[in-house]
């Protein structure tokens, strides 16, 4: 069993391990196989270890809606900054409301969501090929997903809960970054973050119905994506669909890395929506071009 500097254990799926834990000044957080080797990009997925929240939304809350203090908040977002080499001066933040909406962000979006208000809203996803601009999402059970094309150097980032799941952000974000920056799908690196497992994720049978919708030209995979519980329920694979949206998209297999760690299994590492019943802080991921 794996542990945090806390003593935490830390509950991972596969047994090839492709997602490392690090600390550097008591801010724990995550950074992934696939994008490690891209030297021209910095990223991170924070835990909730190392900040200074207090009560549910102990310790590095990162969801300014979570809680009341503002500086908290904050001083959070400096430290896992610091920490991860991205700093809180070069963040903008998405204003996620479960779309599938994509915006390009540069330079003079710096700042938006931190030091002044965003003018602009319904913001899931955003992408970016300028240097020093760090893309910030957020997360408490919904997915994480990363883009990064090493050809000409863009990255994008965005959330995809089950509604943007169903919606294709995942393929959308994909084809914003070719319209934007020219980039074929087969030359992008991906990565599909910490999030509710499908042992985990339990819903009722009109998110079925919309995933029906979804992959309706696909009823091949439908086992394969959710099973039926008998009594009104299912058990939804969102780990699968935005595999699926991806390899839609012209990912190629190989260049998606799936997730290890579940955060409603990991709850006292990670944020999680469901194992909290709702009250807890937020995660947050980071990308930034060198």
């Amino acid at each position: 069993m794996e542990y945090t500097s806390s003593g935490i254990p830390v509950i991972r799926r596969p047994q090839e391990k492709r997602t490392t834990l690090r600390e550097k000044n008591g801010v724990c957080f995550l950074t992934f196989e696939a994008l490690e080797n891209e030297k021209w990009l910095s990223h991170a997925f924070s835990t909730r270890l190392g900040g200074v929240s207090t009560g549910t939304e102990s310790s590095l809350n990162l969801g300014f809606s979570r809680e009341e203090n503002r500086d908290n908040v904050m001083e959070n977002f400096r430290r896992f900054g610091e920490a991860a080499g991205m700093p809180i001066t070069h963040m903008v933040m998405s204003y996620q409301t479960h779309t599938a909406n994509i915006r390009r962000m540069g330079a003079a979006d710096i700042g938006k969501g931190f030091f002044c208000d965003r003018d602009y809203s319904d913001i899931d996803g955003m992408i970016t090929d300028e240097r020093g601009v760090c893309l910030v999402t957020s997360f408490a059970d919904c997915v994480p997903l990363m883009a990064a094309d090493p050809v000409r150097h863009a990255i994008g980032s965005a959330h995809s809960g089950w509604k943007g799941t169903m919606s294709d952000v995942g393929g959308e974000l994909i084809r914003a970054m070719h319209s934007a920056f020219g980039t074929h799908p087969e030359d992008v690196i991906t990565v599909i973050g910490p999030s509710i497992c499908q042992d985990c994720y339990e819903v009722s049978a009109d998110v079925i119905e919309k995933a029906k919708e979804r992959y309706a030209h696909r009823e091949d995979i439908w086992d394969r994506l959710w099973y039926d519980k008998k009594n009104g329920k299912y058990q939804l694979d969102l780990w699968e669909c935005c595999r699926e949206n991806f390899l839609e998209a012209g990912v190629l297999p190989e260049h998606i890395q799936m997730p290890e760690l579940c955060t409603c299994c990991n709850s006292e590492l990670l944020f999680s929506h469901r194992a909290s019943k709702g009250r807890h802080g937020n995660l947050a991921a980071l990308m930034e071009i060198l």
